[in-house]
């Protein structure tokens, strides 16, 4: 397999796994184009694995926990109205609760980094716990004990009565 194949084949997932590791779409486009830059200058020795895409997730994921170790910069994302202008009005879609999903992305973002990680790699990527182990270099046991944290922080702002929106009951 090619790289640019690859690369047009897997961006989008590897654009969501960023977005839900970096909870802003802006850091995660930079978090994927550094790792698909660094992996094209591997891509002879990672296209011939049985599961490119595994190895090029694993980056991905040590790249956003070692990016949170470093120093940061604090940066404003451009929205779309300060690059191209206003918008055209597009209808609301009234099927999603939006509200819901900004507060849901909120409190992940309150996470700590691996954990965070192993809730993205548990829920959006499917990974067992011995595979997340091997992303995260750890061992299942702290898998475990991650996501068990990471899900009664979780539980215990979603009871926490200043998150309940209007016209939701607990």
């Amino acid at each position: 397999m090619r790289f640019e194949d690859f690369a047009q084949a897997r961006l989008p997932a590897l654009l969501r796994c960023a977005a839900l590791l970096c909870g802003e779409r802006e850091s995660a486009r930079d978090l994927v184009q550094d790792v698909l830059t660094k992996s094209l200058v591997r891509w002879r020795r990672i296209g011939a694995l049985d599961e490119p895409y595994a190895y090029v997730r694993a980056m991905l994921t040590n790249e956003f926990l070692s990016q949170r170790r470093r120093r940061r910069v604090v940066t404003v994302p451009l929205t779309f109205d300060a690059l191209d202008g206003p918008a055209v009005p597009v209808q609301r879609d009234y099927a999603t609760d939006a509200a819901a999903r900004e507060a849901m992305w909120q409190r992940l973002a309150t996470l700590p980094p691996q954990q965070r990680a192993t809730v993205v790699l548990r829920y959006y990527e499917g990974l067992s716990d011995p595979e997340i182990a091997d992303v995260l270099g750890c061992r299942p046991a702290t898998v475990r004990s991650n996501a068990a944290r990471a899900l009664a922080a979780l539980r215990i702002e979603l009871t926490d009565p200043s998150f309940v929106t209007e016209g939701q009951q607990r």
